[in-house]
């Protein structure tokens, strides 16, 4: 395995989104990253679109959504957003892939069942590959019908797809359409853990390279422990709508600098290679956090042989 480690910045302010991309290419991550909802528990963007700025504000920084919530998409429209953001990008954007399901009135308003969205995204991935390299395609699904189309451009080479979620069945989605695994809400412990279970299901596969082993996770670095541990706490409760106390210690990243680096550290051993970062914490603080993560916590960590 590569000893070196990547690391992304998740774009939290839709009204900031060139201007947030532009600073992180400057400050040395690697991704530049932005989730998605139709609706939500507060204000939240699309993904492709922000990305799109962001792509137009940068040079060489890779785009990375997390994740696009593919079942709410017909598949051939969103072959082609990929295909057109990964063309105006000069190849940088990586599509990362989840079925959803937190707020579930999202998936009513779609007009998708959320019993589906398994199905939905399954069937998706492998006509999305279909379209990015064959011509003159039919296709009769479950959910999706094309009768002889050919999309243009396709993308080449094709954009990393990067599989998020929690279950065996994101899990065995991986194995079968996934260049990454990009879980969140895991301990280290769970994510080595899916990293093998991957592995074996990668054995009844046919695929030409391993799973890229990826991380999804909250942050909030400040010099204070108790305030970055309870700027995650607070930012998180009021995301997902939940009390966060007794959570932010498994599945975030909070606390002052030397914290963090153990945390971090942790997970990395646990084999994370491309490691996404969102900050936890209040609008004001965002700059400082990404600043105070990018020059006191991560150069400890890009290279794990140096532990």
């Amino acid at each position: 395995m590569n000893d070196s480690v990547e690391f992304g910045i998740g774009l939290r302010r839709m009204e900031h989104i060139a201007l947030d991309a532009k600073a992180a290419e400057d400050l040395g991550y690697q991704f530049v990253s932005t989730g998605e909802h139709v609706f939500f528990y507060g204000p939240v963007g699309n993904g492709l679109i922000q990305l799109a700025a962001a792509a137009g504000a940068t040079t060489s920084i890779k785009l990375m959504s997390a994740i696009t919530l593919v079942p709410l998409y017909p598949a051939a429209l969103l072959a082609k957003q990929v295909a057109t953001l990964d063309s105006i990008s000069g190849g940088r954007f990586n599509l990362g892939v989840g079925v959803g399901g937190e707020y579930a009135r999202e998936f009513e308003a779609c007009g998708v069942p959320m019993n589906e969205r398994g199905a939905r995204t399954n069937e998706a991935l492998g006509l999305m590959k279909r379209l990015w390299t064959e011509n003159n395609i039919s296709f009769n699904g479950r959910f999706n019908t094309l009768s002889g189309v050919t999309l243009a451009p396709k993308p080449s080479p094709l954009p990393p797809i990067w599989i998020s979620g929690r279950s065996e069945a994101a899990m065995r989605r991986c194995a079968l359409h996934g260049d990454g695994w990009l879980p969140y809400m895991y301990t280290p412990e769970r994510l080595r853990e899916s990293l093998a279970t991957i592995t074996t299901y990668s054995s009844d596969v046919d695929r030409s390279a391993a799973v890229k082993p990826g991380l999804y996770i909250f942050f909030a670095v400040h010099e204070d422990r108790a305030t970055g541990i309870k700027m995650a706490t607070d930012r998180l409760s009021l995301q997902y709508n939940q009390d966060f106390s007794s959570l932010v210690g498994k599945y975030a990243i909070a606390g002052n600098p030397d914290n963090c680096i153990a945390r971090l550290r942790a997970y990395i051993d646990a084999g994370a290679r491309t490691i996404i970062l969102n900050s936890a914490c209040p609008g004001e603080y965002v700059e400082e956090n990404e600043r105070l993560l990018a020059q006191s916590v991560l150069p400890a960590l890009r290279d794990t042989r140096d532990h």
